[in-house]
């Protein structure tokens, strides 16, 4: 095996676990994969080659399905899957014991250079790794979205302790494996993806609760109305191109609305003079004004990209 192939190593042969060994054994990785679970083992090697069948059928794979899931080895211990591994991550149930004794032993089976990386979807770093781990260093959360290999972005979350030069490499490596790393700047439950998913969905269970909407009405909405929006571009700039002017515009016009909607929940958020500054900031920076309209334009051809695509895919599930 050339010397500059990268190794991973998967703890746990879950769904996410399967999903990153797509991840990586289609960038080239050589991947060990790892249940305690002998009935998951032995069911992995069938559910690897279905997803990478669909991925073929779809073009989404640069070379043949049966080449990449040669690069997984299914392998018996957590040490095993742990040797040699540039990356180790770790897909286990979201329990705090079962993590921290997992981080043990990674810490102890994994080489020095390793990255250990936690999939959590709400847990951080430093509620499962503590001083008695030695490598604590080199700990952090990534976490996916769902699943990997289709969604590419992946949350990079240290803890306090983790050093700056494993944050960046854990950056790089996964960069390396097709994804794209956002750093969540500071310590916090459920990072980015699942506060904002956490948003959304208590509203939803709310309009629900009072009888506002259908649950089936409001998947309408978010999958034909707020979700092709938010595709090709996100909740800020979303509303920047949405009202001449830019965001300052649009937060002072709907800014008391979106306030009296968080009052009626309990919620006291309001969007300050001096946040608003800084997110307009932030925002002009990227886009100035004398280029709205052709951003706004830009958008709009993007959206009637998606419209086609969707119409043909209608069409070919009739």
């Amino acid at each position: 095996m050339p010397p500059d192939v990268r190794r991973a190593g998967i703890v746990g042969a879950g769904s996410i676990g399967i999903a990153f060994a797509l991840v990586f054994a289609r960038a080239g990785w050589r991947v060990r994969l790892f249940d305690p679970d002998r009935a998951r083992r032995a069911a992995a090697p069938a559910e690897i080659a279905s997803r990478l069948a669909d991925l073929a059928h779809f073009a989404l794979l640069d070379e043949s399905a049966a080449c990449i899931a040669a690069r997984v080895e299914l392998v018996e211990s957590l040490e095993a899957a742990a040797a040699d591994a540039d990356l180790v991550q770790e897909c286990a149930p979201e329990r705090v014991e079962l993590k921290r004794a997992l981080f043990a032993q990674l810490d102890r089976a994994a080489p020095p250079h390793a990255i250990l990386a936690s999939a959590s979807s709400f847990l951080c770093a430093s509620a499962f790794v503590d001083e008695t781990v030695a490598g604590r260093a080199r700990c952090l959360v990534a976490h996916p979205g769902n699943p990997p290999y289709l969604i590419p972005v992946i949350e990079i979350v240290p803890a306090p302790f983790t050093a700056e030069h494993a944050t960046a490499r854990a950056i790089a490596l996964y960069q390396a494996a097709g994804l794209t790393p956002v750093r969540v700047k500071k310590e916090i439950a459920g990072f980015i993806f699942n506060r904002l998913q956490g948003a959304v969905l208590r509203e939803a269970y709310c309009l629900v609760r009072d009888g506002i909407a259908s649950i089936d009405d409001i998947d309408t909405v978010m999958r034909d109305g707020l979700a092709p929006r938010w595709s090709v571009t996100g909740p800020f700039e979303t509303v920047d191109l949405n009202t001449r002017g830019g965001i300052a515009s649009h937060a002072q016009k709907m800014g008391p609305s979106y306030e009296r909607m968080g009052a009626e929940r309990g919620q006291s958020d309001p969007w300050t003079s001096e946040l608003v500054a800084r997110v307009t900031a932030a925002r002009r920076a990227a886009l100035p004004l004398d280029q709205w309209d052709a951003r706004v334009t830009w958008r709009d051809r993007r959206l009637m990209h998606l419209a086609r695509h969707r119409r043909a895919v209608a069409l070919d599930d009739d």
